[in-house]
């Protein structure tokens, strides 16, 4: 081997250069530059060696390849970028040795590598000839090859200089042009260049076959876009105005009469100015004119005036709604207090109750009270942010968010917007729209709404905003810290009757084409409707079956058109067959072991009895009627309080050992929970004990201690309701909820005993019967 010491080394990325080839070198790594000018100071000759990943920038003596080739630098020229361009000659294949970094560049050892000649001669010239059939047909079949390039080979008669030739213009993998630098084997190396100018043509073929069937499939849409232009001409030469400039026309002339502001009519110029340029057939042109319509609809400064009245408003919501008393007192303050001020960064009211109470009505209300435009925006089952911000304008199908949406359905930039359900708002991979709402709600931030469709900051300061919720719970705490929530309980009975009386059955008789004199629904059979064939805390349900009835008449009506028709408590089994539905009635003797609780549910108020059985057992404590983890705490609590009472209360001191105790909340297959039946369990449990009737007509309702001390309970406006309609004529309640005896109806305070209690001595005075 020939040895050249300390020649400068040139690591390359993406190429090879081959022995007997001259080609060019684009360099601009400093380092690279100087290994160039010191070889161009010496004899001009180079190592030219591959690096083994071409993504390294900055190379160290491992990431080169150990075989290279020896160059010789013909010229070096610098380019205005300030890059050189480096023209080399391959000479000789060259084994690198001694890699060592000398000012900012690397040198090494080349020694020559001496290659393996083919041992016969004619096996030689059928390799050459072999080599160069193979890349005269390669040269025909590729589109990036001159036909002369094969004249480069045709005049060679080495099979080491015609193998390097060949080589250069392959376009093949780097490993594989390393493969033949590598080789030092003629023979093999023959065979091996043989076989990827063999896979090559394949793949030539198959390429070739694949654009001649794109080229036919397009043809097609080529002549149709090439006739659809020439007729574009000839409408114009015709006289005829471009259908596109006619649209450029139009949009700058609704531009300039909406009422964007002067940003905004920028901004739509020079998107207009784009949708100009772009071909009609571009993608991007139908997305502009989506984006341009948009903020053509959008209201951007149009406004509805404020009817601010506030005599109107409440005759208004007393028209609309019965009962709701402290509901409209709120609200009309709201209103009051923006008649005042005209400002509306005031709280944003959330209005949550059970399904059916008014919520949405009531925001229509409010709407209609204050001469403005509604619109309601459903967030329940949202789980994707761009619901709320809406999807970026690079998408297909993009759109803005509901709050735009909600904007351009109204077309002023003040209205009432409803956010329904909003407790039902969900998040997960796509993004929180709750955090997403926290901007629309936040006085400080919503004057500059971040759309992602629109991109531009939009107004939502002057919409006023009201939210509707079934659970608070399930209302994030930012967002609920940003409401102020006016609870909604439901109707009470005597309101349910009103509202049927005088809204409901009006309304269906009306909508099926009757009057009253054809059909009449008796007081009696609405009180039936909505305790037996209803359970519900709203009248939705109450006005399905009005509407069943009224159904029902309508085709009795044309059966028989003199008849009027009349429905009472004891025809509804006729029209609507037996009652779904029951409500608890209270006990008709004196019981020994059985209490009256009253529940508060989701549908309003009920009664619930409370059984205990005392046998002969050993301290085992059973209870049933699908309790709840609360509701079985309080019968501990109330067996703890009778163990520490028992002395005074006369019951036997070991009566915890001797007997098994059952305790039974009847419809055992409804769940129940709650801490407000304590009292209950307790009253019951002495009963049992010491053999004392309770009084069939007392109801009560309240939580015990362990010492006996009765706390306060919710709902017992509902509960005194429900006590009230089963026949109890007294009701024992917690003495700190004295203060909820004023929102109990009249007629319910007249008919009822009301007895506040403190301690469960007090119950037992007033709930057990005095055995003589």
């Amino acid at each position: 081997m020939t040895k050249n010491p300390h020649v400068p080394l040139l690591p390359l990325r993406g190429t090879i250069v081959f022995p007997n080839v001259v080609t060019h070198l684009d360099i601009g790594r400093k380092e690279t530059i100087d290994a160039i000018e010191q070889a161009m100071m010496n004899d001009r000759r180079i190592i030219l060696v591959a690096q083994k990943d071409a993504r390294v920038k900055t190379p160290k003596k491992d990431d080169v390849f150990p075989i290279g080739v020896v160059g010789y630098i013909k010229q070096m020229l610098k380019l205005p970028n300030g890059t050189f361009r480096v023209l080399v000659e391959g000479l000789y294949r060259a084994e690198i040795d001694n890699i060592k970094e000398v000012n900012n560049f690397y040198t090494a050892d080349a020694k020559k590598i001496i290659e393996k000649k083919v041992e016969n001669e004619l096996k030689e010239d059928a390799f050459i000839r072999s080599i160069s059939d193979a890349f005269k047909r390669y040269v025909e079949l590729s589109t990036k090859l001159s036909k002369e390039t094969y004249q480069d080979i045709a005049d060679i008669d080495d099979l080491s200089h015609v193998s390097d030739v060949v080589s250069s213009y392959l376009d093949i993998k780097m490993s594989q042009k390393q493969l033949l630098i590598e080789c030092v084997d003629l023979e093999e190396r023959a065979k091996a260049l043989i076989q990827m100018l063999s896979n090559e043509q394949e793949l030539l073929k198959i390429e070739k076959k694949i654009n001649q069937n794109v080229k036919r499939s397009i043809e097609q849409s080529q002549k149709e876009f090439y006739l659809r232009e020439q007729m574009k001409v000839i409408q114009k030469e015709l006289g005829d105005r471009d259908g596109k400039q006619k649209d450029v026309s139009d949009l700058l002339k609704q531009i300039e009469t909406s009422d964007m502001t002067d940003r905004i009519k920028t901004v739509a110029k020079s998107e207009l100015q784009r949708f100009e340029r772009i071909p009609q057939t571009s993608a991007e042109s139908g997305i502009i004119r989506n984006y341009l319509d948009w903020l053509i609809a959008l209201p951007w400064q149009k406004q509805t005036p404020n009817e601010l009245d506030i005599r109107a408003a409440e005759a208004i919501l007393d028209q609309d709604h019965y009962g709701l008393e402290k509901i409209k007192a709120r609200i009309l303050e709201f209103i009051a207090v923006q008649q005042l001020t005209n400002d509306l960064s005031g709280p944003i009211l959330c209005l949550v109750g059970p399904p059916g109470v008014g919520k949405t009505s009531l925001a229509k209300s409010i709407s209609r009270a204050m001469g403005r435009k509604f619109t309601r925006v459903s967030l329940g089952g949202v789980k994707d942010e761009s619901e709320i911000r809406g999807h970026r304008r690079t998408y297909v199908g993009a759109m803005p968010g509901r709050m735009i949406q909600a904007m351009k359905k109204v077309k002023t930039v003040n209205p009432v917007i409803l956010l329904d359900e909003i407790d039902k708002m969900a998040n997960d991979f796509r993004g929180d729209p709750a955090s997403a709402m926290l901007e629309v709600l936040d006085p400080e931030q919503n004057h500059q709404f971040s759309d992602h469709f629109i991109e531009e900051p939009y107004d939502l300061s002057q919409v006023l905003f009201l939210a509707t919720a079934n659970q608070q719970e399930g209302i994030p705490a930012p967002l609920l810290d940003r409401m102020e929530v006016i609870q909604l309980s439901g109707y009470t009975e005597i309101e349910k009757q009103f509202i049927a009386k005088n809204y409901l059955v009006p309304k269906q008789v009306k909508k099926h084409g009757l009057n009253g004199h054809v059909v009449q629904i008796r007081k009696d059979a609405i009180i039936e409707l909505i305790r037996r064939y209803t359970r519900e805390a709203g009248v939705r349900q109450l006005e399905r079956q009005i509407a069943s009835l009224v159904r029902k008449a309508a085709r009795r009506h044309l059966d028989d058109t003199d008849t009027r028709i009349v429905i009472t408590a004891k025809k509804l089994v006729e029209f609507l067959g037996h009652p779904p539905f029951r409500y608890g009635q209270r006990e008709t003797e004196d019981f020994i072991g059985a209490a009256t609780g009253l529940a508060y549910t989701a549908f309003g108020g009920d009664i619930l009895s409370i059984e205990v059985s005392v046998v002969p057992g050993k301290g085992k404590l059973q209870l049933t009627g699908k309790l709840g983890d609360v509701m079985q705490e309080s019968a501990q609590a109330a067996i703890s309080y009778i163990r520490a009472r028992q002395d005074v209360l006369g019951i036997e001191s070991n009566f915890y050992e001797k007997s098994d105790i059952h305790i039974h909340v009847p419809e055992g297959a409804t769940p129940k929970d709650g801490p407000s039946a304590g009292i209950t369990m307790a009253t019951a449990l002495i009963s049992a004990l010491t053999k004392r009737p309770v009084r069939k007509e007392v109801g009560m309702t309240g939580e015990i201690t362990l010492r006996g001390r009765v706390l306060p309970i919710g709902g017992l406006k509902e509960k005194s309701m429900s006590a009230h309609r089963s026949g109890i004529t007294t009701i024992i309640f917690p003495k700190d909820n004295e203060k909820d005896i004023e929102d109990i109806p009249k007629s319910v305070r007249d008919a009822v005993t009301f007895i506040p209690v403190s301690h469960m001595d007090d119950v037992l005075k007033y709930a057990l019967v005095e055995v003589k």
